[in-house]
């Protein structure tokens, strides 16, 4: 597993369709009401120039969380140059919880697992966290609004439906369109899926995962695609551990005499070989699907501050669901003023950014790759 930890902050002002920065020269949040969901900016802030805005995870030497970080306990390098953090906040998280439940061709996801990841993420988040939940198959939407009442989110998992397709594009976008509506810090995308798309659309999967990565989201992945590609191995090279078709109905072998008749309808032990090789030219090309899949989830993963989460069974995926809220709530809310103000950004440009402790026992993660774009 992987953790990296990044954003930005934005103000109000013109943002690019590829990075959300905000430029602005007084822009003030609104004040949190007492029990605010989802959960905004909780102070006021006055800044005279653009800032970029950072989830930092901190955690003493024995893995807890750390719980007084200031910003002299941090250092943060941009593409080499370094920078001192202007604040440092400790903020509830916005988690949306996407579960995938379509796709004619899976093999271990299911309607059933999915829902239960879903539910150890959602009862392992704090009780201030709020939680959205979205679903995928044939088509995209939003089953559940903001709320910091669990009982509410657990039920919109409840509602979620099995479909044939899925529609992973859709929903990445719809996520991002969502999380980027009102304006919420600490937000944080948890992806249960194989990241495959029924349509494969490769291009515009591509598109949506950048315009992903322009945003202060972090993304976790709880993935499927390790589970799914080991069922589907065997069957690539025509071999099946399902039980082969009967060469006659029972209705006929009872017929036969006894010892014929024992011998049709004995149960068959072991693989069986498929020559069908249209079959196996499709199990290969999903199998392929599904480890270039694996390696685009990892990938927003690490670029976008989150983590990736590759379990080998079930029962395990399930477990590890608690180790994302933990990650989710591990964070701090970081802003620092570029060196090189995004306004001065010709065409598309990455910016490299780390953090490191200055703090003796106070251990910080925190990576992250931003796609910027000069706002017109």
């Amino acid at each position: 597993m992987r953790s990296i930890f990044h954003g930005h902050r934005r103000l109000f002002a013109v943002a690019s369709l590829i990075l959300l920065f905000s430029i602005g020269g007084s822009a003030q949040s609104g004040r949190v009401t007492a029990t605010p969901t989802p959960t905004p900016v909780d102070e006021v802030l006055r800044v005279n120039t653009e800032e970029i805005k950072l989830n930092v995870l901190a955690f003493d030497e024995e893995g807890k969380f750390f719980r007084d970080v200031t910003d002299r306990d941090l250092v943060i390098s941009e593409n080499n140059v370094l920078h001192q953090p202007t604040s440092v906040r400790r903020l509830p998280a916005n988690v949306l919880i996407v579960l995938d439940t379509g796709g004619e061709m899976r093999a271990v996801k299911s309607l059933d697992q999915t829902r239960k990841v879903a539910r150890g993420v959602v009862e392992a988040l704090q009780p201030d966290d709020s939680i959205a939940v979205m679903s995928y198959a044939d088509k995209a939407e939003i089953i559940g609004e903001w709320t910091t009442d669990k009982a509410q989110a657990l039920a919109a998992i409840k509602r979620t439906t099995f479909g044939r397709r899925s529609v992973f594009v859709d929903a990445i976008t719809l996520a991002t369109e969502f999380l980027l509506k009102d304006p919420l810090e600490n937000k944080h995308l948890v992806l249960i899926t194989d990241g495959t798309d029924s349509q494969g659309r490769s291009s515009a999967k591509f598109d949506a995962m950048q315009r992903l990565l322009a945003t202060d989201i972090s993304v976790h992945v709880l993935s499927y695609t390790e589970m799914e590609a080991a069922d589907i191995e065997p069957r690539t090279k025509g071999i099946s551990n399902m039980p082969p078709p009967k060469s006659m109905p029972d209705e006929i072998a009872d017929t036969l005499p006894n010892g014929a008749r024992d011998i049709k309808k004995a149960p068959k032990i072991g693989p069986t070989i498929s020559l069908d090789r249209t079959f196996i030219k499709k199990m290969k090309a999903r199998k392929a699907e599904l480890e270039v899949s694996q390696e685009q989830l990892d990938k927003l993963a690490e670029e976008s501050n989150g983590s990736f989460i590759l379990p080998a069974t079930i029962d395990e995926m399930l477990e590890k669901s608690a180790l994302v809220a933990k990650m989710i709530d591990a964070s701090y809310v970081v802003t620092y003023t570029p060196k090189i103000p995004v306004v001065e950004t010709r065409g598309i440009a990455e910016r490299k950014i780390d953090v490191t402790s200055k703090r003796p026992g106070l251990v910080v993660q925190a990576r992250r790759k931003l796609m910027i774009a000069r706002a017109k």
